[in-house]
């Protein structure tokens, strides 16, 4: 809710937009918008370019929606202005964002979804090419490519040559779907991470179409898409199902959210990264409580942070479990807009526009605050050096304390922060040999640091502060020891172009940290095969070996099979780790290691200062390089442009591609709706603990020989080499049932070991109906819900252990014939025991999915009639 420019306090602005017409976002019935009597120019001089006048409708909570009294009406409208009212009432708002974005995992599965789609309107009697995106999409391709190949200079070209040897099948896919559908663009293989693609390129901050100004905003296939936030542009990640309904045209269906005033005091200290910032803040809100709520930062810290720092907050934002992690446009914002070689003219009426509407902030001005649910506050100045794991986000632990806490982890019991290893075997080591030399391998010795992620890759401060620590480590004679797999896989081409003009790359190279390819790499599951000579190891000894990331997330199984402890850290820090070797090292009192003359040299005596980075990253980060990387973007890959891909409007569906299969979800699809039926005698499939996650349900990474995935796969004559990823895989549902629940490190409460196994009931039944926890992520219900699996949610201070439930009783799940949201439904367990628990379709538009069946099969019929 940003200040008018009077500075007194208004309700938030979503997107206004031109009246409804045929043709306009695809609303076949011509409506009105009952502000349309608030348009004026911008500009007097420019009367076809138009915007809302906010100041016009004479109400200081005003707010502006996307408003056609059809999908979105005036009452709606009305739910925002009293925000402060209904706030905590689960009071519904249809939202339509702007624009949607995916990434190749989860974009490959949705354009097979609209293939399928096209099919099953033709089927029942429709105009297939109904099935079309209405809200524009990119889709960039960003997460097949593996590290293969590291630690030689043509790992790049290596590793880009076996990605479209693998995911050549997929490609073609893709750019087929890029010309059989209208207003979905396709950024190539090689230009970089959804996310820093999107904050350096396809972000608009202000939109302008047909004519009218109004708010940038999106929604994309993968949860880091907050990481848009800080640069002001309102965004969340979505599940794949429900961003093809927006691309269709739908709005999203959501409870107004509770809004957490995020206050930043004082400055960094000067050793500070903002990698320290957001694993500090993730901690912190985590233990606040932001789940399913918009958080906003403000207050004169906020002004010392550049945009790629507010970015780096914003893409963690599903680590810390809140649905935005918004900051508003201030000046700042403006020059990163300039920065980073958008047009003027545009960044000029960008500008001119959130001045109009009240929405271009000042951080230091105290009365533009807004009015928050809640305000929580981090003097920035309190933030140490710190990294996050072994396996899980939140959990921060301080450089200084990461020795301690580390050999506290092995022996503690096994959990979120503890490996139970015995006391006599916390020093065990195991010698090996590699490349004709002898090494030892320890708990807690590093055998990944990667340079990865979009958390960190797209902000050049931590970047040339890694670029100048490898400078000063080289001159003074450290070095990594050759089996660790040392990899950086830059957000985009512009950080290679910087790094290599500001001439620290060649010192990152000798320590081992070549450009391995534009992707996200080790941080999704694609770091690569370890020496066969270290897994040995690492398996003869059962030790607990590490991986060092600057990535976002390290759930158990996630970065490698190999690396049961994984740290999140600054990109200068994976640095220091792959130089000590082991965390067991305490930076302030130890060595980091010792030069050729034995000369002793400490982490101190080589971190570069903020000052000296911000002095590299003016000279160096400047707008040409942006210019020169993405005004060839769609065109530079030259693989990709020479793909062969169908015309049909129709996809010509291949029975022997592993990749590309129809899905099974429209067979025998009817445009009669089916009554809702109890749910009776269902038997548990899984029994879980806390803190299940994407990575437990569908994991993206390393298909294992002997699961039921590469089995399927096998007897479709593929070798191990050729099975890919799960992520690849995602278009073909005959992996994915069999990829499901397959991470090793599952706990099941069935089995008394990890691993991917349950118990066999044998109910002569498959498929998952419904879903019984403690409380859902934003995602994970919203996926439920667009599959039409009902997702179930226990009363409070109720659960399994309070209620008794073992998970091997059968249960009745009695639903009524008449549903409303957020209603408590009757649950019959065959033990003769009942209790109720929360349906968790929270809006009647949930309900219309559930009645349908699905998300999709809802759009189906609505295109086919």
């Amino acid at each position: 809710r940003p200040s008018a420019p009077d500075g007194s306090q208004r309700q938030h602005y979503w997107r206004p937009v031109p009246p409804r017409s045929p043709g306009n976002q695809g609303s076949q019935i011509t409506m009105s918008n009952p502000f349309v009597h608030i348009v004026e120019p911008l500009d007097p001089k420019e009367p076809l370019k138009k915007f809302f006048n906010l100041s016009k409708l004479e109400d200081e909570r005003y707010a502006i929606r996307n408003c056609d009294e059809f999908l979105v009406k005036k009452g709606d409208v009305e739910n925002i202005l009293d925000w402060k009212v209904v706030q905590h009432k689960n009071v519904e708002v249809p939202f339509k964002p702007a624009r949607v974005i995916l990434q190749d995992f989860t974009g490959v599965p949705a354009v097979v979804d609209f293939a399928a789609m096209r099919d099953a309107v033709k089927r029942l009697g429709g105009d297939p090419e109904k099935i079309n995106p209405i809200c524009p999409a990119d889709l960039v391709i960003d997460h097949s490519i593996q590290v293969d190949f590291n630690r030689r200079s043509d790992s790049l070209q290596k590793n880009q040559d076996l990605e479209f040897e693998r995911n050549k099948e997929r490609f073609e896919f893709l750019k087929w779907g890029s010309q059989a559908f209208k207003n979905m663009r396709i950024i190539p293989p090689g230009s970089g991470i959804i996310h820093q693609v999107n904050l350096e390129y396809l972000a608009r901050v202000v939109m302008d179409q047909d004519g009218y100004y109004y708010p940038d905003s999106v929604v994309g296939t993968d949860s880091h898409t907050t990481m848009i936030d800080g640069l002001g542009v309102l965004g969340w990640g979505v599940g794949g199902i429900e961003a093809e309904a927006v691309m269709l045209g739908q709005p999203i269906s959501m409870v107004l959210p509770e809004v957490v005033g995020y206050k930043l005091l004082g400055n960094p200290q000067p050793l500070v990264t903002s990698t320290d910032i957001v694993l500090t803040i993730t901690k912190h809100l985590r233990q606040v409580g932001v789940v399913g709520k918009f958080v906003e930062f403000f207050g004169p810290g906020v002004a010392q942070l550049s945009i790629a720092d507010r970015a780096t907050i914003a893409n963690m934002c599903p680590e810390y479990g809140a649905t935005a992690a918004y900051f508003p446009v201030d000046d700042i914002s403006i020059g990163y807009l300039i920065q980073t070689g958008r047009d003027k003219e545009k960044v000029m009426w960008t500008k001119k526009y959130l001045e109009a509407v009240g929405m271009l902030r000042d951080f230091k001005n105290s009365s533009q605050d807004p009015d928050f649910t809640q305000v929580v506050e981090l003097d920035l100045h309190t933030v140490v050096p710190c990294c996050s794991g072994p396996k899980r986000p939140q959990d921060k632990v301080a450089v200084s304390d990461m020795k301690e806490d580390f050999e506290t982890c092995l022996g503690a019991k096994q959990g979120f922060k503890g490996f139970q290893i015995a006391p006599d075997r916390h020093n065990s080591v195991v010698k090996f040999n590699f490349e004709g030399s002898d090494f030892e391998l320890g708990h807690g010795s590093v055998v990944i640091a990667a340079i990865t992620s979009c958390t960190n890759t797209s902000n050049p401060s931590v970047m040339l502060g890694a670029g100048l620590l490898a400078k000063k480590a080289v001159e003074v004679g450290l070095a990594v020891k050759p089996y660790i797999k040392t990899s950086l896989s830059p957000g985009s081409g512009v950080v290679t172009y910087y790094l290599r003009e500001s001439g620290v790359m060649s010192y990152l190279s000798q320590l081992g940290f070549d450009v391995v390819g534009y992707g996200c790499m080790t941080c999704i599951g694609n770091s690569g095969p370890l020496p066969e000579s270290v897994v040995e190891a690492i398996t003869q000894g059962d030790l607990v070996a590490v991986g060092v990331l600057s990535g976002n997330r390290n759930f158990e199984g996630r970065v490698h099979p190999n690396t049961r402890a994984n740290y999140l850290a600054s990109p200068p820090l994976v640095i220091a780790y792959a130089i000590a070797g082991t965390v067991r090292i305490n930076f302030e009192k130890e060595p980091l290691g010792v030069n050729a003359s034995g000369e002793k040299i400490f982490l101190k005596d080589i971190w570069p200062t903020r000052n000296e980075i911000q002095a590299v990253e003016r000279q160096f980060v400047i707008p040409g390089m942006f210019k020169e990387v993405y005004q060839k973007i769609e065109t530079v890959n030259k693989s990709w442009n020479a793909l062969d891909a169908p015309s049909d409007k129709l996809y010509s569906w291949n029975p022997k591609s592993t990749y590309i299969k129809s899905p099974p979800f429209f067979d025998g699809l009817t445009l009669a709706l089916q009554a809702p039926k109890t749910i009776e005698d269902a038997y548990v499939l899984l029994n879980f603990g806390d803190s299940v996650t994407t990575d437990h349900i569908s994991p993206a990474g390393n298909i294992a020989r002997n699961s039921p995935a590469a089995r399927y796969l096998t007897s479709r004559g593929l070798t191990p080499r050729e099975f890919n990823s799960y992520g690849s895989r995602r278009g073909n549902d005959a992996v994915m049932a069999r990829g499901t629940f397959a991470n090793i490190r599952l706990v099941n409460k069935f089995i008394d070991k990890q691993g991917p196994q349950t118990v066999h009931f044998p109910s002569g039944e498959t498929g998952v109906k419904a879903v019984l926890a403690e409380s859902y992520e934003r995602i994970h219900r919203s996926n439920l819900v667009g599959m039409g699996v009902i997702p179930l949610q226990y009363l409070p201070g109720q659960n399994a252990g309070t209620l008794g439930l073992t998970g091997r009783e059968r249960y009745t799940i009695v639903i009524p014939e008449k549903l409303k949201p957020q209603m408590n439904v009757q649950i019959k367990l065959d033990t003769g025991k009942t209790f109720q628990a929360l349906m968790r379709f929270d809006t009647d538009v949930e309900l219309t999915y559930f009645h349908n069946g699905g998300i999709l099969n809802y759009m189906i019929r609505k295109m086919a009639s």
